[in-house]
């Protein structure tokens, strides 16, 4: 019988080489946006997503969209299991080229400290940004440089949010960024405030840059 394990191997290798480098390179993983919920009432929230390529993962699990019952706090509850949750997660794949015409090029072990600045501008609380900081840090402090860009239409207008009640501010952090050997010269980003008022929504996430 081993033909037979002679066969499944060479099946194994046949799917996990089925794609070109080149198409490998061409699609990149919007990575661990999480989306936070603060209304000022107990509230019944639905969040729907529309992106432009396949979830790789969720939780709670995604199908026709989330529907939770949020807190002032941010606690979210299923209200079909009890189960609570501190945000809704999504991991997803994409072939959107973002923006590096603004940005920063900050070194490695400058990195802790150019973010915590930041996020903090943007409007990301020290919670926010601590979670935003323990996902990503450890993939960036050790490289040489990072250049960064924050995206504004280049990620939302392909993974677009429907939230229902509509929130009364709505703060989405996505940074692009790619690991560089060299320091690269390139505008500086204008980094605008945000305000929190009423029903506000969050949401951080990034994207490593082939």
């Amino acid at each position: 019988m081993k033909w037979k394990s002679y066969l499944l191997a060479l099946l194994v290798v046949l799917t996990f080489t089925a794609c070109t480098p080149q198409e490998q390179e061409e699609e990149t993983a919007d990575a661990k946006p999480v989306i936070y919920l603060y209304p000022e009432q107990e509230t019944e929230v639905t969040v729907e997503l529309d992106h432009d390529g396949p979830l790789t993962a969720t939780y709670p699990a995604y199908e026709d969209g989330w529907s939770v019952l949020a807190a002032p706090d941010g606690t979210l509850t299923d209200p079909a299991t009890g189960r609570t949750y501190y945000c809704l997660f999504w991991e997803g794949l994409t072939e959107t080229e973002y923006d590096f015409s603004e940005g920063f090029c900050v070194a490695g072990s400058e990195t802790a400290a150019f973010l915590e600045q930041a996020l903090a501008e943007l409007g990301l609380t020290e919670r926010e940004a601590n979670e935003f900081l323990i996902y990503w840090l450890p993939q960036m402090e050790g490289n040489a440089y990072n250049l960064m860009a924050f995206q504004t239409e280049a990620y939302t207008d392909h993974a677009r949010l429907t939230i229902t009640p509509e929130p009364d501010s709505l703060l989405r952090v996505f940074l692009a960024w790619k690991p560089v050997e060299d320091p690269v010269e390139l505008p500086s980003q204008t980094l605008e405030p945000f305000q929190r008022e009423g029903f506000t929504v969050v949401e951080w996430g990034g994207c490593k840059v082939p």
